[in-house]
């Protein structure tokens, strides 16, 4: 697959990548545990395909996506990160990449894949940022082009990971859960609700995609942030 070289100097709001920046720190360590739970917890199929998302706004969501991709990448797979936030996108802010074209040009029909996917600086991770705002992002999601998408993207990704927006704002969270192979909630310790959190995995539950777990993260343990990783019953 062409890919084009990631693009330099846009975006102003700049996100470091702890996983790609000091990967034997103990919260890099922490991805990792999480990258190996997800593997155990779909080791009765195949997992080509993830939506991480959260309850609400300000929980980590895109953060723990994209240093999960890192981590992903780290291990040798051919991994490709999807911001799939067609509200407020972020991935491209992360990877200091320009969204002027991405997954919306892709799915009303005005750019290729080829054409939209960057090489970012981490070997053996690419990039498709959102691009230009939708007025209509769930039905897009929802649509035909969607599916047949992602099935072109797995046969060429080991693993093809979506950044989606908090599931309690909108129904693309849900959307996405229904035609990848496993959703993947993140949480906030002291800020995000107990009940916004029991909806939101209630409401990815029904997703035709196993609810593969929960990442709660912030929460200090020796003056340090760290990464749990809940599993589902």
């Amino acid at each position: 697959m062409a890919r084009r070289k990631n693009q330099s100097n846009v975006g102003t709001k700049m996100r470091h990548l702890i996983a790609k920046l000091n990967p034997k720190s103990p919260i890099s360590e922490q991805y990792r545990t999480v990258r190996t739970n997800i593997d155990f917890a779909s080791v009765d199929q195949e997992l080509h395909s993830i939506v991480v998302s959260s309850s609400g706004p300000g929980e980590g969501k895109s953060m723990t996506t994209a240093n999960l991709a890192v981590v992903y990448a780290q291990q040798g797979k051919r991994v490709l990160l999807i911001d799939a936030d067609l509200r407020k996108p972020t991935v491209h802010y992360t990877f200091r990449l320009d969204n002027l074209r991405g997954l919306s040009n892709i799915l009303v029909g005005e750019n290729t894949v080829e054409e939209v996917i960057n090489r970012s600086d981490v070997d053996h991770l690419d990039v498709m940022p959102c691009g230009p705002i939708p007025p209509n992002p769930a039905e897009l999601l929802a649509s035909r082009k969607m599916k047949t998408l992602l099935n072109e993207l797995k046969m060429s990704y080991d693993m093809v990971i979506f950044d989606s927006p908090p599931v309690l704002a909108v129904t693309d969270a849900q959307i996405l859960a229904n035609i990848v192979d496993g959703s993947l909630l993140v949480v906030r310790s002291n800020h995000t609700e107990k009940e916004a959190a029991q909806k939101a995995t209630d409401s990815l539950k029904p997703a035709k995609a196993k609810l593969l777990g929960t990442v709660l993260n912030d929460r200090e343990k020796k003056q340090s942030n760290y990464y749990y990783y809940y599993g589902t019953k």
